[in-house]
């Protein structure tokens, strides 16, 4: 008799509730987005580059994602926003703004391009809250965790996916994440990484796949054969009912991956899909490869694959599998070069790289895991002028507005002169501008911070409010000089901090 997927999944939550009671705790290290670069299929259709060349702000909410998204001045301004802390619902709320298209309960990637998310500092979890990718392109997501998202049951996010992709999206790079459930789709969950509606050019490298009903699949229905040209490489799936993945229609590249206890079926090519399948590692499972729960035939290319323990059924009307002595049916070319670890060497070196916190460790083919190189921390942040301010505050008899502010605070109180009012964001993200009835050449600020509260500020933005022009970029309140500009409005944007930010004074000079 079947099992229930929860009862199933009993060991192995066991195995890390022991791992947590004797403390045994994972070091996460600050990571820069794509330090080694996309893999696979996500280099092809010009290349996925993320947020590169962008600025980069960190985020500790879900909502400082979304206003992250929507502070940029178009939906195709490159951003990397570095994530550290826990994204839940209680903290993701929808942001508007005419770079973005967000919704509460989800972060939301919709119609726009060029971004990268990462992981750093302590780590980033995404909580019971999917990603949800929709009409955009040249996106990467690197160094986080995703686990528990429900399409049923509360709260319910993206459908029951954690990372899902749907309607033309193209040149996806996801690495080193790892993306978990806790049952199957009886307890509400649904699939870990799903692709339909038209998605292409999508890679999905050394992350973790484990106590799932669903891997994922590529295509939605036997109808939906868009999507396709999706690499998977040096990942683990473990604890797995099926999907791992499910292909309908289109070509993926699935090589050096570790499969370990696929409870009813594996690599499930159908309706047409061709997977050319090489060096994996297939482990105490069952049916891991072969056209399942359908007549539609599906195609595969096999070299190089260690089964050990696979257990293979019968053929039947709605099940092909290739074993018990795996032969291909078809042939594969990929566009891009690789490099091939040997089978018998990828359950250790995909145990040393996948998932988020490893460092962002990779492969080059000799079995020996590598370090990606020097890795970037936080951005470095402008500097800031050693010199006071001089001349005359412009700030003082001007106007201001801003974001939503917190309750008790003002936006007046930052061009007041007074340094014990402030103003206050609504949450750890916000702006707060200065503004004239006449155009006003100002080449200098100074931000001040409430007593108590200095360094709280982190990551932000100076833009012309006239423009949308951003005028310079770093980290730390402090005086920020940049060319002198004439303008009627200049918005100070915190698009990080580490608590609530209290501005005391929003000074602006002329300089020079």
């Amino acid at each position: 008799m079947r099992r229930p997927v929860a009862l199933r999944l009993s060991a192995a939550l066991a195995t890390g509730a022991l791992a947590a009671v004797a403390g045994v705790a994972l070091s996460l290290p600050e990571a820069a987005a794509a330090t080694t670069g996309a893999t696979g299929y996500a280099t092809q259709n010009g290349g996925t580059t993320g947020g590169a060349g962008g600025q980069t702000v960190r985020a500790t909410t879900g909502t400082a994602i979304h206003q992250a998204l929507c502070s940029r001045a178009s939906s195709s301004t490159p951003i990397t926003i570095q994530v550290e802390g826990t994204i839940n619902h209680a903290n993701t709320a929808k942001v508007s703004g005419s770079s973005c298209s967000t919704a509460a309960g989800v972060i939301e990637l919709k119609q726009i391009s060029n971004v990268t998310i990462v992981g750093v500092g302590s780590g980033a979890v995404f909580d019971q809250l999917g990603i949800h990718i929709r009409e955009s392109r040249n996106i990467i997501i690197q160094n986080v965790t995703v686990r528990n998202v429900k399409k049923s049951g509360s709260p319910t996010s993206n459908g029951g996916d954690a990372i899902g992709m749907e309607s033309g999206v193209r040149n996806v790079w996801v690495d080193h994440v790892t993306l978990e459930a806790s049952g199957g789709e009886s307890e509400g969950f649904d699939g870990l990484f799903d692709m339909k509606d038209d998605t292409q050019y999508v890679t999905l490298s050394y992350s973790v796949l484990r106590n799932s009903g669903r891997g994922g699949l590529i295509g939605s229905s036997e109808s939906d054969t868009s999507n396709g040209y999706v690499t998977f490489h040096h990942n683990l799936y473990e604890n797995i009912d099926s999907r791992a993945p499910l292909l309908r229609g289109g070509i993926a590249h699935i090589y050096n991956n570790h499969y370990r206890s696929l409870n009813e079926s594996g690599i499930n090519s159908r309706a047409g899909a061709r997977a050319r399948v090489d060096n994996n590692y297939f482990e105490d499972s069952k049916d891991v490869l072969g056209t399942f729960y359908t007549d539609a035939a599906g195609y595969w290319q096999v070299n190089g694959n260690i089964f050990d323990n696979v257990t293979w059924s019968a053929p039947g009307e709605d099940t092909n599998p290739a074993g018990p002595d795996p032969q291909s049916n078809t042939s594969v070319s990929v566009p891009y070069s690789y490099s091939l670890d040997a089978a018998n060497c990828v359950p250790s070196v995909v145990a040393q790289t996948a998932g988020a916190g490893k460092g962002l460790k990779v492969s080059d083919g000799s079995c020996t895991p590598q370090n990606p190189g020097p890795t970037p921390t936080d951005p470095t942040p402008t500097p800031t002028d050693p010199t006071p301010p001089s001349g005359t505050n412009l700030s003082l008899g001007a106007g201001a507005d801003g974001s939503s502010k917190a309750d008790g605070t003002s936006y007046g109180n930052v061009r007041d002169g007074d340094l014990s009012t402030y103003w206050s964001p609504a949450g750890s993200t916000g702006s707060v501008s200065v503004k004239w009835g006449s155009a006003t050449g100002v080449s200098k600020i100074n931000i001040r911070e409430a007593a108590g509260s200095a360094g709280v500020i982190g990551s932000w933005r100076v833009v012309n409010g006239d423009t949308g022009a951003v005028l310079t970029s770093g980290s730390g309140a402090g005086v920020i000089s940049f060319p002198k500009v004439s303008l009627k409005k200049i918005t100070f944007q915190i698009t990080g901090s580490t608590g609530t930010p209290k501005v005391a004074e929003f000074e602006t000079y002329a300089g020079y």
